[in-house]
């Protein structure tokens, strides 16, 4: 798996780090049940701070996109592929509608009224 951050973009490098791996779902580089490499391995590889990486791992956790498992390290989850593609485009929405102005509140009003 190649991992590489944008040293142009401003978001917290956790955020850019935990967007990285969910592309790399997105696109089928990670496929359910893949292991990933270890968090010092991927902290060399992206030249960022371990605990950096470790925060991202455990936020994509969180999302259900990442299982640990004691002994086998984290894995892609199994349904990761599903709802990841989703999850991203409504994460570049968000981006987007903030650029323009608008808040979460604006969008979820739009999303309401769509028929």
């Amino acid at each position: 798996m190649l991992l590489s951050l944008d040293k142009t973009d401003t978001r917290p490098l956790h955020e850019q780090v935990a967007g990285a791996v969910r592309r790399a779902i997105a696109e089928g580089e990670c496929r359910p049940g893949d292991r990933l490499p270890s968090a010092r391995d991927l902290s060399e590889a992206m030249d960022v701070n371990v605990n950096t990486v470790l925060r991202a791992l455990r936020e994509l956790r969180d999302e259900g996109l990442l299982d640990f498992r004691r002994g086998r390290g984290v894995t892609v989850a199994e349904d990761a592929g599903r709802g990841s593609a989703v999850l991203i485009r409504v994460r570049e929405l968000v981006a987007e509608a903030a650029r323009l102005g608008y808040s979460r509140t604006d969008l979820i009003d739009m999303i309401r009224g769509l028929p």
